[in-house]
Order: C-alpha cells, then structure tokens, then sequence
C-alpha cells in the first residue's frame, strides 16, 4: 500500500467533504450536506471526526434569521488531502499500467 495512503480519509464521506471543501474558504454546511447528499446528522458526525484530527475548523454564527455552520481545511487537513489524492493517483496508475 502507499504510505500517503490514509484510512481515515478513504471513508467516502470525509473524502467527499474534504473535496468540497479543498477549493474553497469557509464553506456553509447546507451546502456540503447538498453537495454529498446526506443528511445533518451523517454530516456532522463526520465533520466532527475531520475536525478531532483537526483536518477541519468550525465555526457556529448568529444572524438575523438563524445560526449557520461554517466549515474549512486546516493546513493540515489540506497537506492530508493532497497527499493522499496523490496516492490514490499513483494506486490507479499502477494499476492502468498492468497488462490485462
């Protein structure tokens, strides 16, 4: 196996989020919820384990209308990400290169 190769992040949905969020600053949990379909509370189970390895920060606001969730790569969680995006290139390209 690779050695960048991460378990933790192999989960479909911590590496479906931290897709989302790789891109981006801060982005509105209702819209990683939308964006891997699924619901609040898969979600923030999930959001919770990414951010006790702290591969994500969180941040809880107040306006007018209702408190909003705000979720982003830390530094770490983004070196993690890349590195094991990276693995999972090299995993598929060996395996492409293998004769059928």
């Amino acid at each position: 196996m690779d050695p960048e190769f991460d378990e933790f992040l192999h989960v479909p949905a911590r590496l479906s989020i931290l897709a989302l969020l790789a891109p981006a600053d801060w982005v509105d949990f209702a819209f990683l919820r939308d964006g891997i379909g699924t619901s609040d509370s898969a979600l923030s189970k999930q959001v919770s384990a990414l951010a006790g390895e702290g591969y994500v920060e969180v941040r809880k606001d107040q306006d007018r209308r209702a408190r909003r969730t705000h979720v982003r790569l830390t530094p770490q969680g983004r070196t993690a990400f890349r590195r094991h995006a990276e693995a999972l290139r090299r995993i598929a390209s060996a395996a492409l290169r293998t004769p059928e």
